[in-house]
């Protein structure tokens, strides 16, 4: 038994440089755009059996936009970052560089009082295991680019430092395939 799981990373809330941690911001007119010109590959994801979406704002609007009606899915969620909340990676380093070189180097730490990257990455590798396994049956989730990076390195069983090297762009999409403990990642070409 197996089931296949389209990973749609969220359009954009905000550009590269000013993204902060635990953005809770909606879509802004850049990401409004993106959606709506990558919309006819991505409308037929709706057809999956089940759809979920991470519940942030930007997640759920993208999901909506697309017709998949997502259910959101608490597991989903980025990772907490404490008190880096709501900040960009470099307000952070200027204002605790020991700590974030810390953060980067061990994925157990958690020097801003949050959520360890090694945590996180389980996290997300629970929510994919306990999807049904019925033989054949699709699914799609929206969610944060981090939730996307963490899918995968628990997917591959990569080591956690490899999710510093997973580039994943708004909008951009990727497939599991497998169950609990077991997945495959599935690259298709272009239709």
């Amino acid at each position: 038994m197996s089931v296949r799981i389209t990973l749609v990373a969220a359009a954009r809330s905000s550009s590269l440089l000013t993204e902060r941690f635990d953005d809770d911001r909606p879509l802004d007119q850049a990401g409004w755009h993106e959606v709506q010109l990558n919309a006819y590959r991505l409308v037929p994801l709706s057809a999956a059996e089940l759809r979920y979406c991470s519940p942030t704002p930007r997640s759920r609007a993208t999901g909506d936009a697309l017709g998949f009606a997502p259910l959101a899915q608490p597991a989903l969620r980025d990772c907490d970052m404490g008190r880096w909340r709501g900040l960009t990676l470099a307000e952070v380093t200027a204002r605790e560089p020991a700590a974030v070189d810390a953060w980067l180097a061990d994925p157990r730490s958690a020097p801003h009082g949050g959520e360890p990257l090694l945590a996180f990455i389980s996290r997300i590798g629970g929510w994919l295991d306990t999807r049904p396994a019925d033989d054949g049956a699709s699914l799609v989730a929206v969610a944060e680019p981090a939730v996307v990076r963490a899918a995968l390195v628990y997917a591959l069983k990569a080591p956690p430092s490899s999710y510093w090297n997973v580039d994943v762009r708004p909008l951009s999409t990727v497939a599991l395939t497998g169950r609990a403990g077991c997945w495959s990642l599935c690259l298709e070409t272009a239709a």
